[in-house]
């Protein structure tokens, strides 16, 4: 680990340098290369028709109803991953189709070609433009469509060795066997809609424009945003108002901001500072731009509400390798839980045995974003452990507001083994299924202890806790708070899945180290 960056990255100053993964850690203070060159007066919202010139032009016969529902956007990864997975699907149906019966199937040699032509006239009936909406009007016949014409040229080039009946069978299932990936990408973008919680939104300004601008956010169904306040330097100080443009860097960090909208109207030397801040926090920008009366449909704005909007800053998103972070935590934790079974069950046998209570502990923690959940452990301490946590405060070997002391009354027989290696957090695997937590990163820590942090340690909140991290492998006897802050952003800052192989195999070599857990 020696190689990984150590430099104390929760210092506000401009010799930051901005990850990669930026969106992971959202509070991080890194400022990038200046974007903003100084124009004397002019504000960025004057630059419009710069923007309006690298985006989609509308048509004109857009419906005042479509201006206002939002237009699914499509990433590379997203489309290569509905391409790749219309593939396997359909060499999956055939291949089966062939296995049951020859006469039933393709000939193998023509089995990808014929899927390489259905994606392919996908293609053409614009199918995968449309691949950021889980459920577009008319994708059936459209699939119908590309897999009638590729399924017809399969036919004819193999007309004396295909019959008909076949190749309806294949049209039918391969048809079936793309709606219904479709139906269950559906289901699955629904249910992480529903457990995924809105962006939280920060309106710059609080005057009439800005007023609307929450009005609409907050009456729209369609918009998963929370608007959080207003951030303004001349309205008074009140819930809604939630502080002054110069306070928007710690702003952005305690409220776990996602977005700011400015606001400012005819105010261009405000607007520019807010937008260096929010840009410097890797925030996505909108500005509310100064253009002259019209409906301008062919613009290319976007409206809230009524109010015209133009992007300024869109933060990228690792979406290929959060993908596959996630795919190895939830194929890890499979794995997990099935091989750790049988000794799951001992050690659930000895808790039962060893002293009375629940076998399995559930307490609050934050996670990504402070949202809270349910951890789950193994109990290896007596049933009023939490009562007698504040009597033994004065005993606490820990710097900062962590909370552990060596040779701990509260911990049973039992405990004192499971906690040794580890076993304790066996339980965790189901966390990680449940996408609260993932194999590595940093601690969930109690929510007691979480209110005692500083404002430059919430940038920790910005990504999924673990059950293993830097700080376990390489310092977990030490009792400094600031090192095992300054490990786990170490870790978010130089994060890489290949890293997160190597801590997962040094964290079995440290279980089995003398010093253990």
């Amino acid at each position: 680990m020696g190689e990984l960056t150590t430099n104390r990255l929760w210092d506000i100053g401009p010799k930051d340098s901005p990850s990669q993964y930026a969106r992971m850690i959202l509070g991080t203070p890194a400022m990038p290369p200046p974007r903003f060159a100084p124009t004397g007066n002019a504000t960025p919202t004057r630059s419009v028709n710069a923007v309006d010139q690298t985006t989609t032009r509308r048509t004109q016969a857009r419906t005042l109803t479509q201006q206002h529902l939002p237009q699914p956007t499509i990433d590379r990864f997203t489309l290569c991953e509905l391409v790749a997975a219309d593939l396997i699907v359909l060499v999956v149906v055939c291949s089966a189709l062939s296995l049951f019966s020859p006469a039933w199937g393709l000939p193998w040699a023509y089995l990808p070609i014929f899927a390489v032509l259905v994606t392919l006239f996908s293609f053409c009936e614009g199918i995968y433009k449309r691949a950021g909406d889980p459920s577009p009007a008319g994708i059936v016949p459209a699939l119908a469509r590309s897999t009638l014409f590729a399924i017809g040229l399969v036919f004819i080039a193999r007309w004396d060795g295909m019959r008909p009946l076949a190749a309806s069978r294949i049209f039918a299932s391969s048809l079936a066997g793309l709606a219904l990936l479709r139906r269950l990408r559906q289901i699955e973008w629904k249910r992480r809609r529903r457990e995924t919680e809105s962006r939280k939104i920060l309106i710059i300004g609080g005057g009439p424009v800005a007023r609307s601008i929450a009005r609409a956010l907050r009456n729209d169904p369609l918009q998963r945003a929370t608007v959080c306040g207003f951030v303004d330097d001349d309205q008074p100080l009140s819930p809604a108002v939630l502080g002054r443009i110069a306070d928007l860097d710690w702003l952005a960090r305690a409220e776990f901001i996602d977005e700011v909208i400015l606001a400012l109207p005819g105010q261009p030397a405000q607007t520019r500072e807010a937008a260096e801040a929010a840009f410097r926090n890797h925030l996505d920008i909108r500005a509310v731009p100064d253009l002259p009366p019209g409906p301008w449909p062919d613009s290319g704005i976007d409206h809230i509400g009524e109010v015209p909007v133009v992007t300024l800053h869109r933060e990228p998103l690792p979406s290929a390798a959060l993908f596959l972070k996630r795919l190895l935590d939830v194929t890890g934790a499979t794995f997990g839980l099935v091989l750790a079974s049988p000794l799951m069950a001992i050690v659930a046998l000895l808790i039962r045995l060893d002293s009375p209570g629940p076998i399995v502990y559930s307490a609050e923690r934050t996670g990504a974003k402070g949202r809270r959940f349910l951890c789950y452990k193994f109990r290896s301490m007596v049933t009023d452990a939490a009562h007698l946590k504040e009597d033994l405060r004065a005993r606490n070997q820990r710097q900062g507001p962590i909370f552990k002391i060596d040779d701990d009354p509260r911990i049973t027989r039992i405990g004192h083994i499971i906690r040794r290696y580890s076993l304790d957090e066996l339980p965790q695997l189901w966390n990680v299924l449940r996408g609260e937590m993932s194999l590595v990163g940093p601690r969930p820590h109690p929510v007691d202890e979480v209110n005692h942090y500083e404002l430059h340690q919430f940038r920790r909140l910005d990504v999924k806790p673990g059950i293993t991290g830097l700080w376990q492998i390489t310092a977990r006897g030490c009792p400094s708070f600031e090192l095992n802050m300054h490990l786990d952003l170490t870790y978010i800052e130089n994060w890489s899945l290949r890293l997160d192989l190597r801590i997962l195999a040094s964290t079995v070599r440290v279980l089995f180290a003398p010093e253990g857990a």
